[in-house]
């Protein structure tokens, strides 16, 4: 008799057919990729996200695998934006520019510059973030078409909706893939951010739990208020050092990142407007300073923003006895330093009694040393007949201490000379 092979069984409804495995190789990536966010202190995300805010275009700096993608990829989901991302290297210079567009009559109608397809897509959109992902592998002509995206917001004749935010990311040259040093222009228009990782955010992420990209909170009630503040602080910087209104770096590699120009400090006004009201800390204000009008410039304006904060000498003489000192070191040697300076420019004996309760209050609340130099100064002022107030005798001790201290010092180093 022939052998008959037995049929494969029927389907039956109430018998689902088994998942093949790929089927269960897609049920475990999307476990992996099931991450959730939490509220964490991150002062590069929190710079970011003051200069989104601001509506200023944004250029993230960092090695391969840093997780700059990433970021950008979780701040559009967070804040809830559309992400379109355009790899600028593999792009043609009238992708940026437009594409003539020849109609019935060029003559008389002119010839449009038809923008792309995702410009299109955004302007529908409404809102949005576009990220200009490897910039710096984009060859010269391409970063000349980006010129008028990143500050005009324009690709071809369409110009872009108010709702889309500008970030880019690139490599050093270093190690970018055929990189390219941006050109000035091009650098000129972003607020650069240096992204590094940190060792607890990478691995609570890689737990499951990334931190949450969140808008800055402007007070209402200080807007006007900050918006005067950032304005005094630019402009008395620039006031009194006009070099630095205008200072095009000497190297190609220094040309391609943050330098001071009328255009940078406009946009370093609009982040202390937005820092100041929605008080930020003076690490991410620090972050966004330095990137977009470089190191010294910054740190200049930064310590002139210091000076800013400090409390007016006339107020601390006339009521000493409820001055509130800053608490950083060299802001509260500034501060005795402008009482004394204040002492000196309209000497009278009630101000110079006040000076010396302010040092008193200076050396109970704060380092000793700092008030040395300050009453040093201050004892060459007194007239003769100006009796010499009884709190002088609990600056006494710390004056001699920090004498002797230096004398030691001198000789020590003295000897040290000598045995040479």
């Amino acid at each position: 008799m022939p052998v008959r092979t037995p049929s494969a069984p029927a389907h039956r409804p109430d018998h689902p057919t088994p998942a093949s495995q790929l089927d269960i190789a897609g049920t475990l990536t999307a476990l992996l990729r099931d991450t959730t966010t939490e509220a964490r202190p991150d002062t590069q995300l929190e710079a970011l996200t003051l200069a989104v805010a601001a509506d200023l275009p944004v250029l993230l700096w960092g090695e391969p695998g840093i997780g700059k993608t990433a970021a950008l990829t979780q701040l559009a989901d967070d804040l809830d934006l559309p992400l379109t991302t355009v790899i600028a290297s593999v792009h043609e210079p009238s992708d940026f520019s437009g594409l003539p567009v020849v109609g019935d009559d060029p003559a008389e109608q002119g010839v449009p510059m038809a923008p792309p397809d995702w410009a299109v897509r955004l302007v529908r959109a409404g809102r949005g973030l576009l990220f200009l992902d490897e910039l710096s592998t984009a060859p010269p002509a391409v970063q000349a078409a980006l010129l008028r995206l990143v500050l005009e917001r324009r690709v071809g004749a369409l110009r872009l909706p108010p709702g889309i935010r500008i970030v880019a990311a690139a490599n050093p040259r270093s190690s970018a893939a055929d990189g390219w040093e941006l050109s000035p222009p091009l650098a000129n228009r972003f607020v650069h951010l240096q992204w590094a990782h940190d060792q607890d955010v990478v691995v609570r992420g890689l737990g499951g739990t990334w931190p949450r990209a969140t808008l800055p909170r402007l007070r209402p009630e200080r807007l006007a208020e900050s918006v005067g503040f950032a304005r005094r602080a630019v402009c008395g910087l620039l006031a009194a050092r006009p070099a630095l209104v205008h200072r095009l770096p000497s190297g190609e590699a220094r040309r391609g990142g943050a330098w001071p120009s009328p255009r940078s400090w406009d946009m370093t006004l609009t982040l202390i407007a937005f820092a100041t009201a929605a008080g930020v800390s003076r690490e991410v204000l620090s972050l966004l300073v330095r990137g977009t009008v470089g190191d010294g410039p910054g740190l200049e304006l930064l310590a002139a923003v210091d000076r800013m904060d400090l409390p007016d000498p006339e107020a601390l003489l006339a009521d000493p006895a409820s001055a509130v000192l800053p608490e950083r070191g060299d802001l509260r040697q500034a501060v005795l330093d402008g009482v004394v300076a204040a002492v000196r420019k309209r000497p009278d004996r009630a101000r110079w009694d006040a000076a010396w309760s302010l040092l008193v209050r200076a050396v109970e609340t704060g380092a000793p040393d700092l008030v040395v130099v300050p009453a040093t100064t201050l004892a060459t002022l007194r007239r003769e007949e100006w009796d010499v107030p009884a709190s002088i005798e609990a600056l006494a001790g710390v004056v001699s201490l920090s004498r002797r201290a230096e004398q030691a010092a001198a000789r020590a180093t003295a000897a040290t000379k000598g045995g040479r």
